[in-house]
């Protein structure tokens, strides 16, 4: 991308702060950010309203990679019961979806979205003891969530479009 995705503006509106701000209206407060080192805390810090309840998180392992951040964040005794993954990249992000996973998670394990038949595990909802299903394998999350009891949440394109490149935000 050439720059801290965090910090990329969409329609004025850093991506931390607009998909912190949806899980706010979620009503998924606190807003737990898993963050590389407290650099990064207190530059992402200037760009989010000071209304959201934050609770910043330091990776164990900087750098490692999503499942990393996410198993840190499911063994946390401080984790939800389910826990919301959301990636500071899907800056089109919406309340309903999150809404819709909760209301349709039930007993399973896992609610995930899906769109035009792919899943988007990044974006999952997940119960804590999938820490110890997903352990440290290096298989993709969406292969391991799919072997666990999930639901699929059926969601449109925009709504996950993530940005990987500066042509995503034509």
């Amino acid at each position: 991308m050439g720059s801290d995705k965090c910090l990329l503006q969409v329609d004025g509106v850093a991506c931390i702060q607009r998909v912190a701000m949806t899980l706010a209206e979620a009503g998924l407060e606190p807003i737990r950010i898993s963050v590389a080192s407290p650099e990064h805390m207190e530059r992402y810090g200037r760009v989010l309203d000071s209304s959201l309840q934050v609770e910043w998180v330091v990776d164990s392992n900087p750098y490692a990679g999503p499942i990393e951040a996410i198993l840190d964040a499911l063994t946390d005794p401080f984790c939800n019961d389910p826990l919301q993954i959301a990636p500071v990249d899907v800056p089109w992000l919406e309340m309903e979806l999150l809404i819709g996973l909760e209301g349709g998670i039930g007993d399973c394990k896992v609610a995930m979205p899906v769109c035009s038949g792919r899943t988007h595990p990044l974006l999952a909802l997940v119960r804590p003891e999938v820490a110890g299903l997903v352990g440290r394998s290096r298989r993709p999350l969406r292969e391991q969530f799919r072997e666990m009891d999930h639901v699929l949440v059926e969601v449109r394109e925009e709504v996950v479009r993530n940005v990987n490149r500066p042509s995503d935000l034509e």
